[in-house]
């Protein structure tokens, strides 16, 4: 398992008391990509610069899809970059991988089918993992997490990220969530104004 996938699965088993915007967790989810490449020795960080290293195949079908999306070619790309443009749908892509596995799967909220499904995880080795690492305090899960609006349960004694390189994706994952957030904003009083005319 993934630091991005552990992810996915903290996110849906906290979600009925913490919502996620698809977006948010999107980027959360790139971001997660590049720090699991980087700690598999695929990736190098020069700065804000993702430096591709020989590729070795991973255990994680996903990761290895990541590994081959990255830019090979100088002066390589920006971690912010790729959150947008490997972030696109990235959350509806590992739910997709979670039900394909039975890690996921759909449940009818009411006896008849037209009242909708919510998905729900299985008990799975992937989830007692992912959920361990979550009540071990991992700081960077954590930290993902913290991003996407889910607050570690003893948020006074949150472990800092040591890792430079996690920092660095870290940070422009907050920025990129933030600027995100910044475009829903202006799309918001945007459209308020436009039905304020027509109300006019």
């Amino acid at each position: 398992m993934t630091t991005a996938k552990d992810l996915f699965i903290v996110t849906m088993d906290r979600e009925p008391d913490h919502p996620v915007g698809q977006g948010d967790l999107s980027l959360a989810l790139a971001g997660a990509e590049v720090i699991d490449l980087v700690g598999t020795e695929i990736l190098g960080l020069d700065g804000d610069r993702m430096v591709p290293r020989p590729a070795t195949a991973t255990d994680d079908r996903l990761l290895d899809e990541a590994a081959s999306a990255l830019d090979r070619r100088a002066p390589y790309e920006r971690v912010e970059d790729w959150l947008w443009r490997r972030g696109r749908d990235l959350a509806a892509v590992y739910q997709r991988d979670l039900e394909q596995s039975g890690q996921l799967v759909r449940q009818k909220r009411g006896r008849l089918s037209f009242k909708g499904e919510r998905m729900e995880l299985t008990d799975s080795p992937a989830r007692t993992r992912a959920l361990h690492r979550w009540a071990a305090d991992e700081p960077v899960l954590l930290a993902l997490a913290a991003v996407v609006g889910i607050p570690a349960e003893q948020a006074e004694d949150t472990p800092a990220v040591a890792d430079e390189s996690a920092t660095t994706v870290l940070v422009a994952v907050h920025d990129a969530v933030m600027e995100l957030e910044a475009v829903r904003q202006r799309r918001s009083i945007e459209k308020a104004a436009f039905a304020n005319i027509w109300r006019g």
